[in-house]
């Protein structure tokens, strides 16, 4: 079954001078829905941090994800570029974020907060992990919808053409990945909170996201375009392929040493 992308708007509502697009707001909904459910999941387990706590959190969660995202995007990704003008990492209006960049920022915030606050690291990471898929879940779908980070040329029987792109099935890596990094990787992880709410070790939750998302990413960017500009190194690996090593290892140390 072969399926035309339907065609919508990326700008959901435009003033002129300012545009909401349905990608920033993929970070508004994260953030919102994800501060409520932390709030939730942390009165259901040991209830360690107050909501009063959380909200703080939250700003710092903001502006560790957008810098560390920007960044990291820069980096991995516009390497060349920045090189030619530095300024270019200033100019988020033009687009480019990473997952990786986006991930680090966060484990730097949240490292921070908890030693401000004086509480435990891991604990405060396991919350935030479960409802990190909700975010995955929401940016995929507005990849989707940016016409971005399409899939390969297949002859798979489900694709899906992109008209804007060229008239070739294609995998729709962006729904893929929206359901295995969003909504699978959220119901194990959500699953064995509830089964062991009371009683587990601060940072298996944390580790258990590592190295899921990692070995999920990993797959999946088998069936995605690689990036025009990057290409593949050494004729089979992506740049997000390579990212996912090390956290999937240091998923793995955090497992065993928990």
């Amino acid at each position: 079954m072969i399926i035309i992308q339907p065609s919508i708007d990326p700008t959901l509502i435009s003033f002129g001078f300012l545009d909401i697009r349905w990608y920033s707001l993929s970070y508004i909904f994260t953030f919102i829905f994800g501060s409520i459910l932390i709030k939730k999941f942390n009165k259901q387990s040991l209830n360690l941090i107050s909501n009063d706590q959380i909200d703080k959190f939250f700003i710092w969660a903001v502006i560790g994800v957008i810098i560390g995202g920007r960044i990291g995007y820069v980096i991995f990704y516009q390497s060349t570029l920045f090189l030619l003008d530095p300024l270019y990492i200033f100019e988020i209006w033009k687009g480019g974020m990473s997952f990786h960049g986006g991930l680090a920022g966060m484990i730097l915030s949240i490292y921070f907060f908890a030693k401000k606050n004086n509480f435990n690291f891991f604990y405060l990471s396991d919350l935030v992990s479960i409802v990190t898929p909700i975010g995955l879940f929401l940016g995929r779908i507005s990849n989707f919808i940016n016409t971005e980070l399409y899939g390969r040329v297949t002859e798979f029987p489900f694709a899906f053409i992109y008209p804007s792109i060229d008239n070739n099935p294609r995998h729709p890596s962006q729904l893929y990945e929206a359901f295995f990094e969003g909504i699978i990787l959220f119901l194990i992880l959500y699953l064995y909170f509830l089964k062991n709410t009371k009683n587990y070790s601060f940072g298996i939750i944390s580790a258990y996201f590592l190295i899921i998302y990692s070995v999920f990413r990993f797959l999946i960017e088998f069936l995605r375009e690689p990036d025009l500009h990057l290409g593949l190194y050494i004729n089979f690996f992506s740049m997000g392929q390579i990212l996912c090593i090390p956290i999937c290892l240091a998923g793995i140390l955090i497992l065993f040493r928990k």
